[in-house]
């Protein structure tokens, strides 16, 4: 099993970034995927999840309106439209899977997690 994440860099408040997250070794269309981030002292949290089974999502309401997921089952890839971002965007943030055929959006509930990827938002 693999998740690979990419996109990540400094970017200015109000600028964007698009994550993406290649997926392997299991049957992803199958899997309820997400974004999770966590910055320094502060716990993981779920940012936007998306089941593959019913199509549904989640996002938290601090980026509610400015980032968007999507998920490409022929691609075996989620990926992750960051706009209007802001300093308090800035953390690693990570790409994980989750057996769940219903959109879950706390980490206990993702078996499969890739390294994580740095997002800077800073002028």
């Amino acid at each position: 099993v693999q998740l690979v994440e990419s996109g990540g860099g400094l970017v200015q408040p109000g600028g964007s970034l698009r994550l993406s997250c290649v997926a392997s070794g299991f049957p992803f269309e199958y899997y309820t995927v997400g974004w999770f981030r966590q910055a320094p002292g502060k716990e993981r949290e779920g940012v936007a999840c998306f089941s593959n089974n019913d199509g549904m999502t989640y996002y938290a309401d601090s980026v509610k309106g400015r980032f968007t997921i999507s998920s490409d089952k022929a691609k075996n890839t989620v990926s992750l439209q960051m706009n209007n971002l802001r300093p308090e965007d800035t953390a690693v943030y990570f790409c994980p899977a989750s057996t769940m055929a219903i959109v879950v959006s706390t980490p206990e509930w993702y078996e499969h997690w890739g390294q994580g990827i740095q997002v800077t938002v800073s002028s």
